[in-house]
């Protein structure tokens, strides 16, 4: 049978781009590298082009050569690149393939995936596709739009989810891109969440990796449709004016043997040394940021994802393991940095490169961190020795909430502190706070179950918990399940609990959550100060026999401000005082409102302020506290 010879096509890279890739400077890598179907002197084809400095020989595969590389054999660049080219005519959209790369390490033959494909086979199958996206976006308006909307100080009500496993067809298949576009869009606008947080959708060979595991930088899970159905889907949340956030991995990788591990037969993207790569604790392999090429693969894998996807921001992962080399182990197992420390300076440099790269190029986007520790300005700008990123996960603010939250009312006062705490430090970074997978997982099972007392004190403590959140400074996230009470742990291969809503008190906590989130987008004293101290006030913290808090949430106009009552104990309180500055006030929400399945004890009509100082304030109201219960308070307007 005839074979197909390559020939030398003319580069898709430049000098100038030779020269950024070296210097880890080039950030559009996925323009450049991976495999084009294009015409090259009048013959269709397509061309490759791999990163593989140690390789001695490196071969294209696939079914059109019988999974046979002789013939088909890329070429060097003179440019000491290590990227190796070429054209194989009458190869187009479609074809399946991999590299068979020859190493000059021990004579090493490896099979691997295309780092930068932007689709791959459905899993277990293991083998990129060539692709050529062909997508026309609708979402002009929003991308304009969203350079206000996505900012900071606006709304940011995040629906954490995991696509896999949020809702199954009767077949206990996923649903598909498509089918998301219209189920999921439309549950996430009528809760009336700002945005969607996605776990990773970034190709990955283990489904129950949750996406963490990933290989595929560049492509988004086939296990659910094509690049373009993804990018469909990404367009059907824009028209329904919600922000997509996708949680992106760089700090770790799997070892499959078609992924980046040992890529050209060495170390290529890891470090040698399993004391700086890799993760004791997900067995897996730490990138070697210290290398400019793997810079230059991560954040052009950052951009692919918010210039290409048109994504609104990214969510990453595991911050913290990144920035000390001591993570996760113990005295002898790393290697002090060249002044000795903990810290980890390459991916210190990395991650402010990486957020002024993504805030440089592409306009109105966010970035997230997830970092548990207490590393300084995490979310200041890197002009201000910052790490660049626009918010942080308040991983303190979650343990401490919830631990007080296990506790039976009756000892909540010996652990007030636990409830206060958070505002000693809620401002010194831009927080968000986080209900996240990670709390539902591993043993920990539902929220619905820490949640002590009889059922009814149990959907009680769950609706304060959610309103004790929504009024806390600082943008929001809850993951999928929380927001209708589900009462068993996530599992990655099942369906969330839909049949719960069935039940009044699961539907009471939906109903809550939905009027939280509106009356958060609506009520701007819940989101315009929300990192900044002039946005909140305290009017009693230490009533602590009581379990009761007080405070101010502080709009930019003072006639928007809201009064917020906590009261953690299921006992009504029927003349409950507190201080103001005068006028008249009525109350906007209830969480024992007997529509989330509480009690109904309300604060009817207007509650008038009385020359009575309390709480160093002029005046004060007298107000009923349901129990187990937020509420809010608004000062009624005097126009007529």
């Amino acid at each position: 049978m005839e074979k197909h010879q390559y020939t030398k096509a003319h580069s898709l890279l430049t000098d100038f781009d030779s020269d950024l890739f070296k210097s880890g400077k080039h950030f559009n890598l996925h323009e450049k590298l991976g495999s084009f179907p294009i015409t090259n002197e009048g013959t269709e084809g397509t061309h490759f082009a791999v990163w593989a400095p140690n390789a001695t020989t490196v071969q294209v595969i696939g079914d059109f050569n019988y999974w046979n590389g002789e013939g088909y054999e890329l070429y060097p660049r003179w440019d000491g690149t290590g990227i190796w080219e070429g054209f194989v005519p009458e190869i187009g959209k479609g074809t399946v393939y991999k590299y068979r790369i020859h190493s000059n390490n021990h004579g090493q033959v490896l099979e691997k995936g295309d780092p930068f494909a932007i689709h791959w086979e459905v899993p277990p199958k293991t083998a990129s596709i060539v692709w050529d996206v062909d997508y026309k976006w609708k979402d002009s308006k929003w991308l304009k739009k969203r350079k206000t909307s996505n900012q900071l100080g606006q709304p940011f009500s995040v629906y954490e989810v995991h696509i896999g496993s949020w809702k199954r067809k009767e077949n206990g298949e996923s649903l598909s891109y498509k089918e998301l576009a219209k189920d999921l869009v439309k549950y996430v606008k009528d809760m009336g969440y700002t945005h969607v947080e996605l776990l990773p959708v970034t190709e990955h060979p283990f489904f129950g990796s949750w996406g963490y595991q990933c290989t595929g930088y560049f492509a988004p899970s086939s296990r659910y449709g094509t690049p373009e159905d993804f990018m469909a889907m990404i367009d059907a949340f824009h028209k329904a004016e919600i922000g997509v956030i996708i949680d992106w991995v760089p700090s770790h990788f799997p070892s499959d043997a078609h992924g980046l591990y040992n890529f050209d037969g060495t170390h290529l993207f890891e470090h040698s040394d399993p004391r700086q790569g890799y993760h004791p604790d997900w067995s897996s392999y730490i990138f070697n940021l210290g290398r400019n090429e793997v810079r230059s693969f991560l954040i052009s894998s950052a951009l692919f994802w918010l210039d290409v996807c048109h994504a609104d921001g990214l969510r990453v992962d595991a911050v913290a393991s990144m920035l000390y080399l001591d993570y996760s182990r113990k005295e002898g197992e790393w290697i002090p940095n060249q002044y000795g420390g903990r810290e980890n300076l390459e991916a210190i440099s990395f991650l402010k490169e990486l957020n002024e790269a993504c805030f440089g190029a592409v306009e109105g986007i966010q970035t997230i961190a997830e970092e548990s520790t207490a590393w300084p300005a995490v979310s200041r700008p890197t002009y201000l020795g910052g790490l660049g990123f626009g918010m942080k996960w308040m991983m303190g603010w979650m343990h401490d909430t919830l631990e007080y939250f296990q506790k039976d009312p009756y000892y909540r006062q010996y652990h007030h502190n636990m409830i206060t705490f958070s505002l000693n430090y809620a401002f010194t970074e831009n927080f968000m706070l986080p209900l996240s997978h990670d709390e539902v997982v591993h043993g920990k099972g539902p929220l619905i179950d820490r949640m002590p007392g009889d059922e009814w004190q149990r959907f009680a403590n769950l609706r304060v918990l959610y309103g004790y959140m929504y009024t806390h400074p600082g943008t929001k996230l809850v993951f999928m399940g929380g927001e209708i009470g589900q009462t068993s742990e996530w599992k990655h291969d099942l369906s969330v609990d839909w049949h719960l809503l069935e039940q009044d008190s699961h539907k009471g906590i939906q109903e809550l959550t939905k009027d939280l989130n509106h009356l958060y987008k609506n009520e701007p004293a819940l989101y315009e100060n929300s990192f900044s101290a002039e946005g909140f006030e305290w009017i009693e913290l230490n009533d602590y026999q009581n379990s009761a808090l007080s405070y101010i949430r502080k709009a930019k106009n003072e006639a928007d401000d809201i009064i917020v009552v906590c009261n953690f104990t299921p006992i009504v309180r029927e003349e409950y005082a507190i201080g103001t500055n005068g006028g008249d006030w009525e109350e906007v929400f209830n969480s024992d409102d007997k529509k989330y399945w509480g009690s109904g004890v309300h604060n009817e009509g207007i509650l008038s302020s009385i020359e009575e100082s309390k709480h160093g304030r002029s005046h004060s109201i007298s107000l009923k506290m349901a129990p187990l219960s937020v509420s809010m308070f608004k000062k009624v307007s005097t126009k007529k």
